[in-house]
């Protein structure tokens, strides 16, 4: 059983801060991710462009040089493996972490693939693995799916986006542009309120020339092989289908930090407890960086405001050394 005094959760571009930051302190370390680097950002379309400029997703003063304004998909990833590199980070991927246990003053961590013991917890972990579901009749179909990733596997197909904030209205019109005939079925009365601004108008005018069809005020009720049932204010629509692409959002695993016995606030939140200065949670030695520290509130952390909890944290964790 190896001892590391340090142990990262999650290799997103804010576990790979902490571990810049261990390193610049001198701190023994490793990142455990679970799959590939920057996992979360590999999963995006492959087409995505980020609403942060580039200079707001460095770390580690490394320079991010983007060819837009505004950084794709392909660039950033290009960014955080020169970032690994550059700092020789120590980073163990595709290994999952199982299992957390305090035992005395040290912390038992289970994994895929070998068992370590450390002094400190930093727990990474984002909010892309676990989507809100439809949890609807049909869900499980093959042509379902809550990862959108490449317009063209969808060209000149009868495609469905359920959701209207900003990866469900890029789905629309990149597949549209690729030749598919897309609905979108949406819950509110209107498009996201946080979709880019150079985007809404694109995706707006789309529906008023009738382009891409839009039921608003709706839901999905039954998806079948070549069908799908709709339930809009004006009754019950069935049309013709062949993938269903449900945009309909990610949460974080809190049951993981429950299993830590980590607190969360009495709300439908669930906040995780934090020490504002240290970002220490109710279990000494256990530490949140990133969008994980807002709960179920994934749209308040983005990586260029969480890339101080590293700094917070780390200090924290050399002060008690």
């Amino acid at each position: 059983m190896q001892h590391i005094p340090l142990i990262i959760i999650g290799g997103g571009p804010i576990g790979l801060a902490c571990a810049i930051e261990a390193k610049k302190a001198g701190i023994d370390y490793v990142i455990i991710e679970k799959s590939a680097l920057v996992n979360s950002l590999y999963h995006y379309p492959v087409n995505m462009t980020f609403f942060s400029t580039s200079e707001r997703l460095e770390i580690g003063g490394v320079p991010f040089v983007s060819n837009n304004p505004k950084p794709k998909r392909d660039e950033a990833l290009e960014y955080y493996r020169r970032v690994v590199a550059s700092f020789d980070l120590h980073i163990k991927l595709f290994e999952e972490v199982q299992q957390v246990t305090k035992v005395v003053n040290l912390f038992e961590v289970i994994t895929s693939k070998d068992t370590y013991t450390a002094d400190n917890i930093i727990i990474a972990t984002g909010f892309y693995d676990i989507p809100y579901l439809l949890d609807v009749p049909g869900e499980d179909l093959p042509k379902v799916t809550h990862y959108y990733n490449d317009p063209h596997y969808y060209a000149f197909r009868d495609v469905i986006v359920v959701g209207a904030m900003n990866s469900g209205v890029d789905a629309a019109l990149e597949t549209w542009r690729k030749g598919a005939r897309v609905t979108l079925v949406i819950r509110g009365a209107e498009i996201g309120t946080r979709v880019k601004y150079w985007v809404r108008p694109d995706i707006e005018n789309r529906i008023k020339e009738g382009s891409i069809k839009a039921y608003f005020n709706s839901t999905i009720k039954q998806i079948r092989e070549n069908e799908v049932d709709i339930n809009t204010p004006e009754g019950l629509v069935t049309i013709k289908n062949d993938f269903v692409i449900a945009a309909t959002g990610y949460q974080p695993n809190l049951q993981f930090l429950k299993q830590m016995g980590v607190r969360l606030s009495n709300d439908a939140v669930e906040a995780p407890v934090l020490d504002p200065d240290t970002h220490e949670t109710s279990v000494k030695g256990i530490y949140l960086a990133g969008v994980i520290c807002g709960g179920m509130n994934t749209h308040r952390l983005f990586i260029e405001n969480s890339r101080e909890h590293a700094v917070k944290i780390i200090d924290a964790i050399r002060k008690q050394m």
